[in-house]
């Protein structure tokens, strides 16, 4: 019997082969086959400005002055941003900025904190 890979949102151990599906019993994730033989290598990594490696829920602190688009409001050096959410495109950051509401950054002006 082949090793079956670890579910990838809680880490166990226990999943199994339904179909084209991987099936976690302990959380009910599933995953398509497919995605499993994709290495990590293959998806795209966010890095912020010192080369630091972004995930999802990070806090980061912005680098420079940014103006806002559309507004005159600036999103000043040292602003923390907590609780990103990565997203394909030019801008790779989603997130809210207390006092400005929902943003999308660019990674190159933030840096992991």
């Amino acid at each position: 019997m082949s090793a079956l890979p670890p579910c990838p949102r809680c880490g166990s151990e226990f999943t199994y082969e339904d179909g084209t599906l991987y099936i976690c019993p302990e959380c009910a994730h599933e995953w398509p086959i497919a995605a499993a033989a994709e290495t990590p290598e293959q998806t795209k990594q966010v890095r912020d400005a010192v080369g630091n490696l972004l995930q999802d829920g990070d806090a980061v602190t912005v680098i420079k002055d940014l103006k806002v688009k559309g507004s005159s409001l600036v999103v000043k050096v040292g602003t923390k941003v907590k609780n990103i959410r990565l997203v394909d495109g030019d801008h790779d950051i989603d997130c809210k900025i207390d006092g400005i509401g929902a943003m999308q950054l660019k990674s190159e002006f933030v840096k992991k904190a």
